[in-house]
């Protein structure tokens, strides 16, 4: 992609982005936060989610 189809692409999202309602943007942004992963998922994987898991229920089971 060279820089003058890169521009065009921006040019259009940004539109497009504009283009939208106020409440419709704020309705897609809180969309994307919801479904989005969480922290430890997404920047170590599943293990401290298994450690975690395990921690809790060793508190639950005293």
């Amino acid at each position: 992609m060279n820089s003058n189809e890169y521009v065009k692409f921006m040019t259009k999202t940004i539109v497009q982005y504009i283009d939208q309602p106020r409440e419709e943007r704020k309705q897609q942004r809180l969309m994307k936060k919801q479904t989005k992963e969480p922290f430890l998922y997404k920047w170590f994987g599943l293990i401290p989610y298994a450690i975690l898991f395990m921690l809790k229920r060793n508190k639950e089971k005293k």
